[in-house]
């Protein structure tokens, strides 16, 4: 393995957004029992320290490469495109207004129904975005316009958590 490797190169991967989770899983466990540090318990104190540092580096791959949205924002921060999450918050007028709506809708929720009905809603148009961001990244490799939409499904992914916790208040 090599430390400049990036996650896909590091997991044998071609780098692109679709990805058949189970062969990352399958990739992780592998690399899992190549860099652990308790094989390296008779090599002593600096192989041990080595070998976890590789761990942490396989986990962390792990972690950006199985999650759609994290493999996305990586794959446009490999090319240049950072997500800028933080700083760059501007969205298209009829995303913000759908975002208003689902609140609204959400608000006046009061009923664990009501909550499952928007939040199927909420996952059927996630399961769209996804689907739109992998044609952008893996077809069009259009970078600027797959950070603009990682931008986008993370405002989703913080509602769908928002109807998670109101589903759990509601004793759902």
């Amino acid at each position: 393995m090599k430390l400049d490797a990036d996650d896909f190169e590091l997991f044998g991967l071609t780098r692109r957004q679709a990805q058949d989770r189970a062969q990352i899983d399958v990739r992780w466990k592998a690399l899992q029992g190549e860099v652990h540090p308790d094989r390296f318990a008779a090599h002593g104190d600096a192989a041990q320290r080595l070998a976890m540092q590789w761990a942490v580096r396989v986990n962390e791959a792990f972690q950006r490469l199985k999650d759609p949205l994290r493999r996305a924002a990586y794959l446009c921060e490999l090319h240049g495109e950072a997500v800028e999450a933080e700083d760059n918050t501007a969205m298209p007028a009829e995303f913000l207004m759908q975002q208003m709506a689902w609140r609204e809708a959400l608000d006046d929720a009061d009923r664990a129904a009501a909550v499952d009905a928007l939040n199927k809603e909420v996952l059927a148009r996630r399961r769209h975005l996804l689907a739109e961001l992998e044609t952008t990244l893996d077809v069009r490799k259009d970078w600027p316009a797959a950070a603009q939409q990682v931008r986008a499904l993370m405002f989703v992914e913080r509602f769908v958590h928002d109807l998670d916790r109101r589903l759990e208040a509601l004793g759902q």
